[in-house]
């Protein structure tokens, strides 16, 4: 399995050899999405928190006694449906959203939407990406041409997640040339799972070579 390798004018310099274990494994929505939901879960940090009628301040004192007034009977001020009262089973901070999923079964997930990017001419490998100084200009430039060249049209006419650019090595030029671009994100070949590759709609890969080894040899 092979597929075309370009440079950032967009011309075809040469061909990749794809391992099928990675890029030829058959789609599969019920994992992906599994490992989906656990990532997001495990990313979810609990923020909202309501007080129960045991944490609200005061309503210790019965406020009458329960017989010969003619009102409902009450025994605190900070139940649930007095003003000021308790929060019936609102959302609160200790509660743990964490979901485990194996690491084979998330490297697994990762291969599946990697051979769907593949088959739907939504993965794009790049030589290598470098600029001589941080350009917006050059970057989107060089986007300009690689979805010519790669017949990807919406790559740079999609304002929001449009592509992903993973790359192996940073000159320390590419991430301020790219970062301004408008739908794209730049992020490290190593931190790149499912959740990040399916919110966008292209992948770009740098430095094909070595980054399909890497990712050849997380499933060792």
């Amino acid at each position: 399995m092979e597929t075309n390798v370009y440079n950032q004018e967009g011309k075809e310099i040469g061909k990749v050899s794809l391992p099928a274990a990675v890029f030829g494994v058959k789609w599969n929505p019920d994992l992906v999405h599994q490992a989906v939901i656990a990532m997001e879960a495990n990313a979810r940090t609990p923020v909202a928190h309501t007080k129960s009628r045991a944490d609200v301040r005061g309503g210790g004192r019965k406020p009458w006694k329960q017989k010969g007034t003619g009102r409902a009977r009450h025994g605190s001020t900070r139940s649930p449906i007095w003003v000021g009262g308790g929060v019936a089973h609102g959302p609160t901070n200790e509660k743990v959203f964490a979901k485990k999923i194996n690491k084979k079964m998330r490297t697994k997930a990762l291969y599946s939407v990697l051979s769907q990017k593949l088959r739907d001419n939504e993965l794009l490998f790049v030589d290598s990406i470098a600029f001589s100084a941080p350009k917006t200009k050059a970057a989107h430039t060089m986007l300009r041409a690689l979805s010519v060249a790669a017949e990807m049209p919406t790559l740079v006419t999609k304002s929001k997640n449009a592509a992903l650019v993973a790359i192996s090595k940073d000159s320390g030029n590419t991430k301020k040339s790219l970062r301004n671009l408008q739908g794209v994100t730049v992020d490290a070949l190593q931190n790149i799972n499912p959740v990040l590759v399916l919110r966008h709609k292209y992948l770009i890969i740098t430095e094909p070579e070595s980054a399909v080894a890497f990712l050849a040899k997380k499933a060792l």
